[in-house]
């Protein structure tokens, strides 16, 4: 690759809990991607537009509010609405595997619980950039 890759680390709605998504914002920059860090209480729309000013390869949304089957789908339209096809919605957090399989289907990307390991994410992360985005 010619540059690193870019991912953004977000924290949607009034979930103030921030600790993971900080732990995964400096796993992935130890792992050598380029990490922009929104802080708390963003808006799906905040979360997109600053995705597309910073030309991002992925977005990661920590969510822990139980407000994930509002917050991915409006992420998803909000990006296929601004023609963001080739860049990765991941993200993490207390997720029901029903619901993450519903998400998934819609085009989330693997979304990761509790107790998955930094690696694991950087390395899905790095290995669906080089599969998807052309650079």
């Amino acid at each position: 690759m010619s540059r690193p890759i870019r991912v953004l680390v977000a924290k949607v709605g009034l979930d103030g809990h921030d600790r993971g998504a900080k732990i995964i914002a400096t796993a992935l920059r130890d792992a050598g991607m380029e990490v922009i860090y929104t802080g708390l209480r963003q808006t799906p729309e905040m979360v997109v537009n600053a995705a597309l000013q910073e030309d991002v390869d992925a977005i990661g949304v920590s969510i822990l509010s139980g407000a994930h089957n509002t917050v991915f789908p409006k992420i998803i339209a909000l990006m296929k609405g601004k023609e963001m096809n080739d860049v990765l919605l991941t993200g993490g957090g207390i997720i029901p595997d029903d619901d993450m399989r519903s998400l998934h289907a819609m085009g989330v990307g693997k979304l990761f619980a509790p107790g998955a390991t930094t690696t694991e994410i950087a390395d899905y992360i790095k290995a669906w950039v080089k599969n998807n985005r052309p650079f």
